[in-house]
């Protein structure tokens, strides 16, 4: 089967976009390939086609849980086998999926980074016919990249385990710096990149320096038709821009990590069906979503650096029509950021007393803990030990980076179940205990496979079939799960903190300064970057961003604040404003061709006319209509 033809039996298209049938062939000749695509770039079907043109099982390293769970999920939904293992499992769950990858027929097993390391997937790899190693996230790999997780340094063993299997590391953001580092660090046999450039041709970068920004919001989200994304830096402030949008007649929502995984849900979906016209969220929304009609991404505050920027303003126009990208910008907004990222690096001594509360929370002894993972309520955490969340959080990413433990992202499991016994054992305990006869019948014809593999239940529906009460229905799990008949796990929304080396005593505990001190220092240059492009006043903003990640050679964009202003230089500002007041007029009463246009304007100079009447166009004030004539955007 060809590529093209594989390409619409799987996936539905007829044909690929930039650079994916290159990669796809790279991979298929058994060569390494780095793919450096843009957001919304369809980086994961560089891997899934010819994972599905391979005989044997593709292994996929990701950090994102939730992403790892849609992937599987829409696999799945295309009838295809894929299992993914997370911290948020428990080892037996780990143990019958493990056991499924190595002697099922599974295309696609995802792992989190933190389960390379353990022995149970270092046994088991081995025994599976691994045919691929791709690496989403692939950043994470460089300690000079934005979001460096020292667990991905285990993937250069995980090539020790399964030598000759080509390999496919995949990001969109990355400057020249850290694409070097990533090979190195995967051991690339030979150097091979695949990238695409970052420009976005259909994508206008703005930056507005406003003090009133939900004013200037109000005027954005009016005249720019179509769906939007709104970003802030905090939770509350979501649901006060949302509010503010509503009452003004924009139809929005507010998203965050603190809702409810089904609330969560609920508004991306609506959001996504076009029920919302606008989500105001943190960078918790976005990753994974691929909506192509997405017309404006605001933001009302500044990312920690251009890479979140890049990769945040990069869900505008994946349709490729018309889109902006706009930043609001004020004074204060550099000070939020420098200190913001001051707060990034709490003193050694806070970091310490976190990872001794965190020992004394889960009452852990010293030597012992490696590659085990509880549930982490950050909220009672800090209720428990008196400590402030924010310098919680920024000592575990830092203890995190010291590869001391990994912290995932909160992400809703629901309850699953796995017959320990088999068949035969299990009708006897149905025999012996004819009370429980009719809700195991009751699980077996709801769910299939759970002699197999750990299948998804709801104790609502269970519930609601057998017309018993929730209570009851957790009991009577919990009863088989003690009578060693099923494994049970129930739901869980919380984050999760994996130890990924033993307990250490605090005195031991090492934090190198030249580490703190370089990634605070490359913290700052991040900033510093961000700020730049923000409080540029010359240059191009694509050209700035492009130059970040390393394209030092591109042409002005033409349609970004910078150049538009540009092009308004050759005129005097009177003589802007005076034609473009008669423009405005003339259009309000009438539709004309282009030389009916200039004709109606006989006082000034036609290039002049035409330089105004460019810059109208850029900004959408004016198009042609249907019969070819110029009209003002809003008739």
């Amino acid at each position: 089967m060809n590529l093209l033809s594989a390409l619409k039996q799987y996936f539905g298209f007829t044909s690929f976009r930039p650079l994916q049938e290159e990669i796809i062939q790279d991979s298929l000749a058994g060569r390494d390939v780095f793919a450096l695509l843009p957001t919304g770039g369809g980086k994961s079907l560089c891997y899934q086609l010819p994972a599905l043109l391979r005989p044997g099982l593709t292994v996929v390293v990701s950090p994102l849980i939730a992403l790892m769970k849609d992937q599987v999920e829409n696999l799945t939904r295309k009838n295809i086998k894929a299992m993914a293992i997370t911290s948020a499992m428990s080892k037996k769950e780990i143990d019958v999926a493990l056991d499924n990858c190595a002697y099922g027929n599974f295309k696609f097993l995802y792992v989190s980074p933190e389960r390379l390391n353990t022995e149970i997937f270092k046994i088991r790899v081995k025994k599976m016919k691994v045919s691929l190693i791709a690496i989403d996230e692939a950043h994470c790999i460089s300690q000079w990249g934005y979001d460096f997780r020292p667990s991905y340094l285990k993937i250069a063993e995980l090539r020790e385990l399964l030598p000759n299997i080509p390999l496919l590391a995949l990001t969109a953001t990355a400057t020249a710096e850290v694409v070097k580092d990533i090979q190195q660090k995967l051991l690339f046999k030979k150097e091979n990149v695949q990238q695409k450039s970052f420009a976005r041709e259909n994508l206008a970068y703005v930056v507005l320096t406003e003090e009133d920004k939900l004013k200037r919001l109000l005027k954005i989200g009016t005249k720019i038709k179509g769906t939007g994304i709104v970003y802030v830096r905090n939770r509350k402030k979501t649901k006060q821009v949302s509010d503010f949008l509503n009452l003004n007649n924009i139809v929005s929502d507010y998203y965050h990590a603190g809702l409810t995984p089904h609330l969560r849900d609920t508004k991306q979906m609506r959001w996504i069906e076009g029920k919302i016209r606008v989500i105001v969220c943190t960078n918790a929304f976005g990753m994974g979503i691929d909506k192509p009609n997405v017309r404006f991404v605001a933001h009302l505050d500044l990312p920690d650096c251009l890479e979140a920027y890049f990769q945040e303003a990069g869900r505008a126009g994946r349709d490729e029509k018309k889109a902006f990208a706009v930043l609001l910008y004020n004074q204060n907004d550099k000070l939020e950021l420098e200190g913001s990222v001051q707060k990034s690096f709490p003193p050694i001594e806070e970091i310490k007393r976190t990872y001794q509360a965190l020992i004394n929370f889960f009452k852990l002894a010293i030597g012992t803990g490696e590659g085990s993972s509880f549930d982490f309520d950050l909220s009672l955490f800090c209720e428990t030990f008196k400590m402030n969340a924010g310098v919680v959080f920024n000592a575990l990413k830092l203890l995190e980076k010291e590869n001391y433990l990994a912290l995932t992202e909160a992400v809703y499991q629901p309850s699953r179940i796995h017959f320990s016994v088999h068949h035969d054992e299990l009708y006897k305990f149905q025999v012996a205990n004819p009370k429980y006869d009719e809700f195991i019948k009751l699980i077996l014809r709801s769910y299939s496979g759970v002699f197999d593999e750990f299948v998804k239940i709801s104790e609502a529906e269970l519930s609601r079939r057998g017309k018993i009460n929730y209570e009851d229905v957790v009991k009577l799990l919990e009863y088989f799960q003690k009578m060693n008949l099923i494994s049970y796990q129930p739901q869980t929304d919380f984050p999760q903190i994996i130890f990924t080396q033993n307990i250490v005593p605090v005195t031991d505990l090492r934090l190198a300064k030249e580490n703190y001190s370089g990634r605070k220092a490359k913290a700052m240059e991040r900033a510093d970057a961000m700020i730049h492009y923000a409080t540029e006043t010359h240059l191009c903003r694509g050209r700035v961003l492009l130059a970040y990640f390393g394209e030092t050679n591109a042409d002005d964009c033409g349609v970004c604040d910078i150049c538009l202003e540009n092009k308004r230089k050759n005129l005097t500002h009177a003589e802007f404003e005076q034609i473009l007041e008669e423009i405005v007029n003339i259009l309000s009463m009438h539709t004309l061709t282009l030389k009916e246009l200039v004709e109606h304007i006989p006082d000034h100079r036609e290039e002049k006319i035409l330089k105004v009447l460019q810059w109208l166009m850029d900004n959408n004030e004016v198009l042609y209509d249907d019969d070819n004539k110029l009209c003002l955007s809003d008739r």
